[in-house]
């Protein structure tokens, strides 16, 4: 699937990349969604954590723009280039989290995230450079990112890493 462009195509990318991402899920038991090693070190709790985590910075980085601010990114003391610094953070945060936590929690933020999105329309999402915030990118650009293209590279990544683990 292309990279979305406009509302309608980032919503349908969602839509597909989560429900692939969420059949994966169903087949799986609490042992297996809490087994280190799926992803480096990662369960595939925290493979959910983390993308949490990233839905929640680019809603932070949203309402920082609609307050008239200009968000620090992509986090506070970080560059773009320090992202497996981040990364590894996130993952320092969440790791002892329960699974029923991140569980609700993962869709908790997959709802409001939806909600912003659908608020939004096409040249909120997709022109270049209208909130200062941005820069020069579309502010569409970062939900794409914490979204659909995220969604994509943990299914991707927790499909090799359990049949890397079960083999």
């Amino acid at each position: 699937m292309p990279r979305p462009t406009s509302k309608t195509d980032l919503l349908a990318a969602i839509s597909q990349e989560r429900g692939s991402l969420e059949a994966i899920l169903e087949t799986l038991p609490p042992e297996r969604m809490v087994e280190p090693g799926v992803v480096g070190e990662w369960s595939v709790k925290d493979v959910l954590a983390h993308l949490v985590e990233w839905e929640q910075m680019v809603l932070g980085w949203y309402r920082a723009g609609l307050r008239g601010e200009v968000p620090e990114l992509p986090a506070p003391g970080y560059k773009w280039s320090q992202i497996p610094q981040i990364n590894q953070m996130i993952y320092e945060k969440h790791r002892d989290r329960p699974l029923d936590q991140v569980m609700e929690q993962f869709q908790t933020s997959h709802r409001e995230i939806l909600g912003v999105i659908q608020k939004l329309s096409d040249e909120e999402l997709f022109t270049a450079g209208r909130y200062t915030w941005t820069r020069k990118n579309a502010m569409g650009t970062y939900f794409v990112s914490a979204t659909s293209s995220h969604y994509l590279w943990a299914r991707k990544e927790i499909r090799k890493g359990l049949k890397r683990l079960s083999a």
